[in-house]
């Protein structure tokens, strides 16, 4: 069976490893990648000192127009909000500070990427 590979996979793959890599140069420890939980996945889970980060990753041509970040949607939020408290819960880590980060990650007209960090991009939403 001849199965197509969706180009947008691979170019939110390569955006998600650069925004590991990028965090973690930055001092982040990355816990999990591509978490699927029932209603939905973590792009990453990680450390930053004592706190419990979830981050979004979004990737956009520059050629667009909005950043990146401009696609996380109040109900964007809310499911991740949720996917958080289920991760926490799962992992036993109520107690933990957490927080939710937005990485974008922009490709120019010649291909190559910018990576913007929004630390505490919105609080959880209920």
């Amino acid at each position: 069976m001849n199965r197509r590979v969706d180009p947008r996979h691979a170019v939110g793959r390569d955006a998600e490893h650069a925004a590991a890599d990028y965090l973690a140069r930055a001092g982040f420890r990355v816990l999990e990648r591509n978490v699927r939980l029932g209603h939905g996945e973590l792009d990453l889970v990680c450390r930053d000192g004592d706190v419990v980060v979830f981050v979004e990753v979004k990737c956009r041509r520059a050629t667009w127009g909005d950043p990146p970040a401009a696609a996380v949607s109040w109900h964007k939020q809310r499911r991740l909000t949720r996917l958080a408290q289920h991760y926490l819960k799962w992992r036993r880590l109520e107690d933990a500070r957490c927080r939710f980060d937005v990485v974008s990650v922009t490709i120019d007209v010649v291909g190559r990427t910018h990576i913007t960090h929004v630390r505490g991009a919105f609080d959880a939403v209920e």
